[in-house]
């Protein structure tokens, strides 16, 4: 007998906890040899259209301090905002990449292809923007965001345009630092809590 969804309780949930780096890429974690590579490496290969920029930045927990044991997966169109298995989108970039903070200074780097505007399926443009997801010891359920890019035009972008108040939109914004490199730090919570995306 099928159970009527109102019924159901929800599964107990747990935090990723320490080894969740050995599990998932374990190179990283100082364990080469189990996987060729870990996966999502990189989000682009070698051929890839489109400018090459990197972000570097921090989890930070409520008084500010880096989370060191954080991993973090990326999401992402392509130069041109096509995402792959879409009709020409680009060869060369998975969209996916899986990275984790630095143990000693809790900070992390994701080198990738700058998107591209992505048109939504209701036919609405969308700013460039990375999906990401966050887990990390004391954090049950793993957290979602965006990021977008401060150079960009970011204007007409239906998911920025929903929050509220519009002030709260700055913490999904990368600053740009350099020419092809942008910092964009996480808050989990207090002041300048980072907005996170019920999905």
């Amino acid at each position: 007998m099928v159970q009527p969804l109102d019924t159901l309780h929800e599964t107990a949930s747990q935090t990723a906890g320490p080894y969740v780096h050995i599990g998932c890429i374990p190179s990283f974690a100082g364990l080469p040899g189990i996987y060729p590579e870990d996966l999502g490496r990189s989000p682009f290969s070698d051929g890839a259209e489109g400018e090459v920029v990197t972000i570097t930045g921090a989890v930070l927990d409520g008084m500010g301090a880096p989370l060191r044991d954080a991993m973090l997966e990326s999401w992402q169109a392509d130069a041109a905002g096509r995402y792959p298995g879409t009709p020409g989108a680009d060869p060369h970039v998975s969209g996916f990449c899986r990275f984790a903070a630095d143990k000693d200074t809790g900070e992390f780097t994701l080198r990738t292809i700058r998107p591209g505007a992505v048109t939504g399926h209701d036919g609405r443009a969308m700013a460039p923007h990375i999906s990401l997801w966050i887990v990390a010891r004391g954090i049950n359920i793993g957290l979602q965001t965006r990021l977008y890019f401060e150079d960009a035009d970011n204007s007409a972008d239906p998911l920025l345009a929903r929050i509220d108040p519009p002030t709260r939109a700055q913490t999904l914004i990368a600053q740009r630092m350099a020419p092809e490199a942008y910092r964009f730090n996480i808050r989990l919570q207090g002041e300048g809590e980072t907005v996170f995306l019920d999905i």
